[in-house]
This record gives C-alpha cells, structure tokens and sequence, in this order.
C-alpha cells in the first residue's frame, strides 16, 4: 500500500481519470439507450411500461453483488477485483448484439447493471484510500463532474444515434469505452489495501455486516444519500415517458431539457471543490438542502399544469435540486465512508447495496405513481424522499463536524 496522496496534480489525476472513464461508461450505458428505449419496446412488440423497468433491471444488478466485492476486494485487493469487473461490463455489453426478446434485453441489463457495484463498492473506496481527506472530498467531486458528462451528452447521443442507426449500435460504442478504461486501469491503478493473510471468512463477513446495520450512525449517514438522489433517479426513468409522450417532444428536445438538468449538478460539484478548503466540511450540505427544499417546492407548484409546462416545471425543480445534490454528495459519501472503523471495501459495499435497493424500489413506487396520478404522483414522492432526507441529514452533518471539530481541537492540544 501507497502513501496517500495530499494534494492533485497530473500525475496524480490519472488513476481517478481512468475510474471516472469506467464509470463515465456505466452511467451513459443507461442515459444513452434511454432515449432509445421508445424503439426497443417497439422491437420487441411490448408497451411503454416497459421503459422506466430498464432503469430498474440496471439498479438491480447494481445491488445484487456489492456484499460480496467489498470485502472480496478486501481480501485479495481491489486492483484485480476492478480490472474483473471492467471486462465483465464490457462483455455484457456486446451481448445485447444477440437479445432478441424484451426478457432476454431485461437479464442484460440486470448484467450491465452489475457495473455500478464494482464503482460503488472499489472505484470510490480506492480514490478515498489513496487521498487524503480533503482531496478525496475533491476528486470525488471532480469525477462526478466528468461521470456527468454521460446524463448530459447521452440523451443528445442516444436520439441522436437512434434516428440514423439500429439502438445496438449504442451498446457497441459502450462497450469500446470501457475497454479503453480497462487499459487505462491496467496502467494506472495502484493497489490501496494491504492484503491479510488467510482465506475470507464468511463468518467474518457476516460479522462486518452484522456490526455495520447495527450501527444507526453509519445507517443514517448511507441513507441519505439515496433519498437525496432518488427524485433524480426518478427523473431519469420517467422523463422520457413524461417529455415524449405526455408532452409530445421529439427525442432532441428531450436531450435539450436534460442540459439544465445535469448542468446544475456539475455547477453544484464544481461549487463544493472551490467551498472545501474555505468551509468547515459539511457546511456546503447546509447550503445544498435549501436548495434541495426549493427544487421540490417548484416541483409540486407546477405539477397540475398542462403536459408541456408541467415537464419544463419538473425540469426547473428538478434542476435546482441537482445544485443541491452537487453540494452535499461527496462530503455526505465522505461522512457515511467514515461512520464505522470496519473495512472500507465492507462499508462501501454497504453503501451501495442500501443505496441500490432504496433506487430499484424507489423508482418503482415513482413509476406507479406517475401513472397512476400523472406528474404529480411524481412531485409528491419526491417531497417525501426530500423531508426524510432533510430530516436525516440535519443530525448526520451535525454529528459529522462536530466529531471532526473535536478532533482539529485534540490535535492543536496535543
């Protein structure tokens, strides 16, 4: 294991560079074929209901391995575990060439999806491995930032590619990504754990788990982090159906209106790495929840209106919410990472599985209740999501700067 590194440089950004192509990948493997996912329903001969469900099926596989790759990265270490995990998501990519059923499409996706578990439970446990913490807060801000490239070019892309080619091709491209990723990690990617000695024991597994879900600090400070990106989640399952069909957009409009969208999310990470050295960490959730209670109020005002101004409502609430996110997200990953002295592999792992199940189930609820109530359904959830969230926060964020005040004080004492 290496040094941690304490400040950013070129050299240093090349290991985070490669990761973020990984997951710039995973993420666009979703935004891309969104907009195209009209053309497959069609293909397959099924109804629009089976849109938002490709969301779903990609979240499940998000969740469905994290208990095992945390701590098997702890174990034998996160290097090779990574470089596994890249050319399985590629290889799942290229087998959507042979789907020729809405079933088959689904378990691909539920494939591709196990992508999100190797940058959820090693991606991001390495980058805060290898940094300290105030740089990790930054890189991890820093590679949202590039990660949101894929929300904001992919909708463009996808429509763009679906006008002129067959919706595979899309994977295909996917696919080549990643790979250039894989030789990137090949090159650049360090190994951040020492490796115990002995075989992995499924007792001490069990107990990590055991001793994490029992711990309400670490709980609390995992599940604010999906109820504060569940309306966006939302969001990005639902618009299509919303801005196509309930509003009659073409598919470029609707890229054009994911643009403010992930803009504001870029804005708000860009913001939080230009706050981190000027604010007590933590300072800038305070700041992201106003404007997290803001975005949904607007939200829920403009969700009764006719389809078109009803979306472009949703689109600006939704906006003012992703400034907010932007804010918060890395220093609340930061706070939950560090809520329990059992094995970052294990408690990222943790993180994502929680965050992965309350996505898949969340999304589910937003999809019945947009279709059962229309966009209202959709703006009443996210209020929920966005209270329980500002209610969790509020105790996590206080507990967090608080402890790290205590210890700034015993150091200067020491």
């Amino acid at each position: 294991m290496q040094e941690k590194y304490a400040s950013l440089s070129r050299a240093t950004l090349c290991f985070p560079l490669a990761l973020v192509l990984f997951e710039f990948s995973v993420y666009i493997g979703n935004d891309m074929i969104q907009p195209g996912m009209l053309a497959v329903v069609a293909e397959f001969g099924v109804d629009s209901g089976w849109v938002p469900s490709s969301l779903t099926a990609y979240l499940v596989g998000g969740a469905m391995l994290q208990w095992l790759l945390g701590p098997l990265s702890d174990r034998v270490g996160r290097r090779p575990v990574m470089l596994a995990g890249v050319a399985f998501f590629v290889l799942s990519c290229v087998a959507t060439f042979f789907s020729h059923s809405i079933e088959s499409f689904m378990l691909l996706r539920v494939l591709q999806g196990m992508g999100l578990c190797f940058i959820t439970a090693i991606a991001y446990a390495s980058v805060q491995e290898a940094f300290e913490e105030a740089a990790a807060v930054k890189v991890t801000a820093l590679m949202a930032n590039v990660a949101l490239i894929a929300p904001l070019v992919g909708p463009l892309a996808g429509a763009a590619l679906i006008a002129h080619w067959p919706w595979r091709v899309m994977f295909g491209l996917i696919a080549a990504c990643a790979f250039v990723s894989w030789l990137g990690l090949i090159r650049t990617m360090p190994e951040t754990v020492v490796k115990p000695a002995g075989r992995l024991s499924v007792a001490g597994v069990a107990g990590d788990y055991r001793a994490l879900l029992k711990n309400r600090r670490f709980v609390a400070a995992a599940l604010v982090l999906p109820l504060m990106s569940l309306p966006l989640l939302g969001w990005i399952a639902l618009s299509p159906v919303m801005l196509m069909e309930g509003a009659a957009m073409s598919p470029t409009g609707y890229g054009l209106a994911q643009l403010p969208v992930f803009g504001a999310l870029i804005a708000g990470n860009l913001t939080l790495v230009r706050l981190t050295d000027k604010v007590p960490l933590g300072r800038s959730v305070v700041y992201g929840q106003a404007f997290l209670l803001l975005g949904v109020a607007t939200m829920v005002a403009t969700s009764w209106l006719p389809p078109l101004a009803a979306g472009l409502g949703l689109m600006a609430g939704v906006s003012l919410m992703c400034f907010g996110e932007g804010l918060s997200f890395a220093v609340l990953y930061r706070f939950a990472l560090t809520a329990s002295d059992v094995s970052k592999g294990t408690i990222a792992a943790t993180i994502g599985m929680l965050s992965m199940s309350v996505y898949a189930v969340g999304i589910e609820a937003f999809k019945h209740g947009y279709f059962a109530v229309g966009p209202f359904g959709y703006a009443a959830l996210s209020l929920v999501c966005t209270l329980l969230f500002w209610r969790l926060s509020r105790r996590v964020v206080a507990g967090a700067m608080r402890e790290r005040a205590d210890g700034a004080l015993a150091a200067l004492r020491a």
